[in-house]
Order: C-alpha cells, then sequence, then structure tokens
C-alpha cells in the first residue's frame, strides 16, 4: 500500500540524574562531594533513506522513543549517555510540528539528518555545587526533560521524469515498457490509484527516474479526481512529459486535455508552469491519431517538441526516451525548492517566564522556570533554595510583587503550589 502522509509521536530520552556522594576512604578526611553527573539522554533522528518511496511503516508504528541517560554514580563516575534513535525515512519527506503546522525540515538527500526530539541533558552531580563556602553540597540536579512532540510527514516522490496526462492517457503502460515497473494497466479511467516510480536505463551508468502521476482530470487542483491526493508528486520532478491520447479513443479532444493539464498544473502550482515539457503523442497506432497529431502540431509545435509514440507497440518510445536524457543533462540537478509560505519557519521570541491570576492563584509559566522546576529534586532543601535563586534572578519575584501579591499568596509552577513570601 502507498502512504504519502504519517503523523507521529517522537520523544528524546530524559536526561540521567546528578547523583548525591561524598567521599568516604581511609586517610582521606573531609573528602568532600564524589557524585558524578547524569548522562545525556539519547535525540529522535531522521535520516533520509533513497531506498524508500512510502511512509507505510509510519502507519504501523506511530510512536519512538530514544533512550534516556544513565544516572550519575558515586566515585563521580558519570552516566553514560543515551543512545540516538536513527530512524530512516523517504527522501523527499517534509516535516512539520503537529500541532502549529511549524516547518521543520525537508529531507532531500540520501544520509541527510535532522534532530526532531533532542534529548536532555544529564542532571548535574554534587560535585558540581562545591563552593568555598559550601564545601560538601548535598545537592544534585535531576535530568532534563526531553523534547517530544507530535510530527506531520508529508512524502513528495523525488523524480527526475514526471508523466501527468488524463487517466486512460497511456502514462502507465509508457513507463512500464521503458522501466522495470509493473502497474496496474486496465483499460478503465483511473486504474493507477497511487504514483508509480521506474528506473529508465539508457546506456551503461545512465539512468533516470520516472514517475506516473496519477488522477489527474479537469479541478484535480482543488481536489476533484485524485488530483489533491498526488499533484504534490509533479512538485518535485526537473521535466514534465505530457502524455495525450493522440486518437481521442474516449471521444475527448487531446488539444483540450492539453490545456486543461497545463491549466490545472498552474492553478496548483506557478512554478510547474515554468517547468520544461515535452509531450507524448501516444496511440498512434490508432485510427485518426495521425490526423489530431497534424493539429496538436500546429498548434504547440513552435512551444514544445512533440514525439508520437505507441506505449501499445513501443513505437517511438526509444527516440523519445534518448531525448529526455538528453535535456536532462541541460537542467540543473536539485530538488526544486519548496514555496516560500510552505518552508516558512516562525520564530517566536520566547519571554523568559509568563504570569497570570487564575482563580485567585498566581501561575507561572514559560519553557525556562518549567525546565529549571523539573531539574530540581523538590525534597532536597537546598535544592528548593537554589530555584528560589535562580527564580530572583528571573526576576519572578519582582514580578509577582508588581502583581499585587501579597504573603502567603499561593503561586504555581506545573504542579508545585508554594506560599508567596516577602
Amino acid at each position: 500500500m502507498f502512504y504519502d502522509k504519517a503523523k507521529v509521536y517522537v520523544k528524546g530520552g530524559d536526561g540521567g540524574n546528578g547523583c548525591v556522594a561524598m567521599r568516604r576512604e581511609k586517610y582521606v578526611p573531609e573528602g568532600g562531594p564524589w557524585g558524578g553527573d547524569g548522562g545525556r539522554g539519547g535525540s529522535v533522528i531522521f535520516v533520509g533513506d533513497e531506498g524508500l518511496n512510502t511512509l507505510a511503516d509510519f502507519r504501523y508504528k506511530r510512536h519512538y522513543k530514544a533512550k534516556r541517560g544513565q544516572h550519575g554514580m558515586g566515585k563521580g563516575m558519570h552516566g553514560h549517555s543515551g543512545e540516538d534513535l536513527r530512524v530512516k525515512v523517504p527522501v523527499g519527506t517534509i516535516i512539520r510540528d503537529a500541532e502549529t503546522g511549524e516547518f521543520i525540515a525537508d529531507i532531500v538527500e540520501h544520509g541527510q539528518e535532522v534532530v526532531v526530539a533532542r534529548g536532555g541533558r544529564g542532571g548535574r552531580g554534587n560535585m558540581r555545587f562545591a563552593t568555598a563556602k559550601n564545601k560538601a553540597p548535598t545537592i544534585a540536579e535531576k535530568g532534563e526533560p526531553a523534547e517530544e512532540r507530535w510530527l506531520s510527514m508529508e512524502l513528495k516522490l523525488i523524480a527526475d521524469v514526471g508523466l501527468v496526462g488524463f487517466p486512460n492517457a497511456g502514462k502507465s503502460t509508457i513507463i512500464s515498457r521503458v522501466s522495470a515497473a509493473k502497474p496496474k494497466i486496465a483499460d478503465y479511467p483511473f486504474t493507477t490509484l497511487v504514483p508509480n516510480l521506474g528506473v529508465v536505463r539508457v546506456s551503461e551508468g545512465e539512468s533516470f527516474v520516472m514517475a506516473d502521476i496519477p488522477g489527474l482530470i479537469e479541478g484535480a487542483h482543488a481536489g476533484v479526481g485524485l488530483g489533491h491526493e498526488f499533484l504534490r508528486h509533479v512538485e518535485r520532478t526537473r521535466l514534465l512529459v505530457h502524455v495525450l491520447d493522440t486518437a481521442g479513443t474516449e471521444g475527448r479532444d487531446p488539444l483540450k486535455d492539453f490545456y486543461v493539464i497545463n491549466g490545472e498544473l498552474q492553478k496548483y502550482n506557478q512554478q510547474l508552469a515554468q517547468r520544461p515539457m515535452v509531450i507524448a503523442a501516444n496511440k498512434m497506432d490508432l485510427p485518426q491519431a495521425e490526423e489530431n497529431l497534424k493539429r496538436i502540431k500546429q498548434e504547440l509545435g513552435e512551444k514544445y517538441e512533440i514525439y508520437p509514440v505507441s506505449a501499445a507497440t513501443g513505437d517511438g518510445l526509444d527516440k523519445l526516451t534518448y531525448r529526455i536524457a538528453g535535456l536532462l543533462k541541460e537542467i540543473p540537478k536539485g530538488v526544486p525548492a519548496l514555496g516560500e509560505e510552505e518552508r516558512k519557519i516562525t520564530y517566536k521570541p520566547e519571554p523568559r517566564f509568563t504570569l497570570h491570576k487564575e482563580d485567585g492563584v498566581f501561575v507561572i509559566g514559560g519553557r525556562e522556570i518549567e525546565r529549571h522546576l523539573a531539574m530540581t529534586d523538590l525534597n532536597n532543601e537546598q535544592a528548593v533554595e537554589r530555584l528560589g535563586r535562580i527564580m530572583d534572578k528571573m526576576g519572578i519575584y519582582k514580578a509577582l510583587e508588581e502583581a499585587g501579591a501579597k504573603e502567603g499568596d499561593t503561586v504555581r509552577i506545573c504542579d508545585f503550589e508554594f506560599e508567596y513570601v516577602y
């Protein structure tokens, strides 16, 4: 089954907790702190793999979690870092945050790596908190929570050549003739329900990838037929081959078909209108084809190269294939860039903290203070005192005072509540 959309949950590994330990060795008086740091958690990394061409794997496994870091230990031993989780994805995959729609990455090369969920850093052991005033601290940090989120994935197949045209124009037959692809072929519309990829070998060491794009009819850009689902796959191609039913076997006019499909491509993406295109005048073995070919050449011959072919008999396909290979040498390699809106990354400057009143409780939020809270051992008096100093430096106490907080009022950060003391 071909899948070109998926939604997955990713979570990095939490950092390991720092250790509280004291050096207790014979003949070493006042040995001091000896607790090691926790290890960093692993990250979830998506890796481009040109051997994949569907997101089917992500339909059956939707949760991806990296390993957490090992906790710190006594004798100054640091915990091991968690192993990164590398997940293979098809080249051509666009990744966005599922909740906000924010663009994260466009994987366009084999081996390209994108960190989609970072692991948390390890908490520091009590060795790190020793000072001239406090030579034996009993404080250590907990590991930092890792990033976690839902991602939406969209695949746009990367092919050198895209076959476009009305259903039953012969696209599937052409790709089956010139490559090893074996698409379903039958004499009725919408036989092809998924894009088909085929490698066309021109000579030793020379080949290109061809894609048969299904479902294009009038109104395709607005979702009519299968166009809304598969037009995205045309965007990645360097060259378009417009396949026409030159014989008009279903009573349609091939010239009108040409303008309809080109119009749909332009309405979907203006850049497609400037994409290099050749015309494959198919079904030349049938009656009416010669007469219609004259009309096509007369109307379009000055703007487009036209190649009469018969997918059924194979006539003319060699000439078309060699010409495509020649044109591809002239067209710069590389994946066409996504539109400005499509890959727009919005950076929203976050305040260090937020403060509002809810049912008489002062609620403090923000990524920074929530991270400090998560890394604080609330059962450790020294750790709680340190959290208070951090809040003071961040300006939280001053903001509470300006907001009208009085001694004894309740303040909440996440699930942690305490009384405000001025």
